[in-house]
């Protein structure tokens, strides 16, 4: 029996939504093009696998920072877009592209 527990942190919460090797770069990428399907996705982030994506899409849903639209047609379209909740890690995410554009190393 697993015990659920509340986060009271903030940080904590951001980083338990956030987190992990893919979804900040994941976010980037539907933001940068507002509405963005899988397979654009998995063009996109380099070094995802197919489930990987498919995980971190789902938490990103059930966190309600991405929006999920699947339209009823053959073969079936889904397409991904940020919530409202989502946008407003905008900023933030603006803010580490730019760091990261000015220390990444040349290569």
């Amino acid at each position: 029996m697993t015990q659920e527990f509340k986060i009271t942190c903030p940080m904590e919460y951001t980083m338990n939504t956030i987190a992990g090797k893919w979804k900040l770069v994941i976010l980037w990428h539907i933001y940068d093009n507002e509405v963005i399907r899988f397979n654009e996705l998995m063009r996109s982030v380099n070094g995802i696998t197919h489930k990987m994506l498919s995980n971190q899409l789902k938490e990103l849903v059930n966190d309600d920072i991405i929006h999920k639209e699947i339209y009823k047609e053959v073969p079936p379209k889904v397409e991904y877009s940020l919530t409202e909740k989502g946008k407003t890690l905008i900023p933030i995410m603006d803010l580490l592209f730019d760091w990261g554009k000015k220390n990444r190393p040349i290569i």
